[in-house]
């Protein structure tokens, strides 16, 4: 896997006036297709969220939070749309589609190549005059993260990971039994990419990446935050033990009571905790 440099803004739309410069935070919402290293379009949406309210201090003093979402996730579904406006109170927001979702080129490698897309994400947001910088993934988002601050050090400076797995190849619940259908047969592709817009690549991994219980020794000292729900259905309380016990103490972790899985089991109350523990760390 590459593990270059991100790469560089391919088209956009709605772009800041002629004399915003690079470097300088823009003020309007914007959305660009970002060209990753490995040449694959990326769709994004920035927001500038609270740089536009807080007249006190300067936009790069705020933090810019950088989304990743599930797997059949995109930068348009409501649930990423939710959390976007959740974390626009406390900084800029950055959410774009996964290869293989939504209006991005490519086709899903279910959590490996996606780090490229991330990096590319990231690498805009510091474009856009940001200093800090805080990554937030959800389910195979929160594998990504994980993995992105592990191969790219420095250029994030906080990590929060929702509802990973700690290991790959898992099949111990009946939805990760279903996922494993959809990702592996060729019919399950078909399923995936009509009926739930999500293009998978037929190629397995060689070599297998990195999985998220090796990155995460590798973050530190980056702030590390492992969220999870006690009532998740795809991955048991083991995993993201497993990710606190290779964090040690350079991570800290939220086993959320009754929570379930990801974007759509995040509520308003544990995406604030989550913004301020960013708002926080990151610098």
């Amino acid at each position: 896997m590459s593990t270059g440099p991100a790469g560089h803004v391919a088209r956009s739309t709605d772009r800041p006036h002629s004399e915003t410069t690079r470097g300088t935070p823009v003020r309007t919402q914007l959305r660009t297709f970002l060209r990753t290293s490995d040449g694959v379009a990326i769709d994004a949406v920035y927001d500038p969220g609270a740089v536009v309210y807080d007249t006190s201090r300067t936009p790069a003093d705020h933090p810019v939070f950088v989304v990743a979402h599930g797997f059949t996730g995109a930068v348009d579904r409501p649930h990423v749309r939710r959390v976007a406006r959740a974390f626009a109170r406390y900084g800029a927001v950055v959410t774009f589609s996964f290869r293989g979702h939504g209006a991005s080129g490519g086709r899903s490698t279910v959590g490996d190549r996606e780090v490229l897309d991330l990096a590319a994400a990231v690498e805009w947001a510091r474009e856009l005059g940001h200093a800090r910088v805080g990554t937030v993934g959800f389910s195979m988002g929160g594998s990504v993260v994980l993995r992105h601050a592990a191969l790219h050090p420095r250029q994030t400076d906080a990590v929060v990971s929702v509802s990973a797995p700690a290991r790959w190849y898992y099949r111990g619940t009946a939805p990760m039994r279903r996922l494993h259908w959809l990702v592996t047969r060729p019919e399950g592709r078909v399923v995936s990419r009509y009926g739930l817009r999500t293009r998978i690549h037929h190629r397995d991994w060689d070599p297998v990446p990195l999985s998220p219980v090796e990155a995460v020794p590798r973050i530190a000292p980056t702030p590390l935050l492992i969220v999870h729900g006690d009532a998740d259905g795809y991955f048991p309380v083991d995993h993201p033990r497993m990710l606190a016990a290779a964090a040690a103490d350079q991570g800290e972790l939220w086993l959320e009571p009754g929570m379930g899985h990801a974007e759509n089991a995040a509520g308003d109350e544990l995406l604030g905790r989550i913004g301020e523990w960013v708002v926080g760390r990151a610098g």
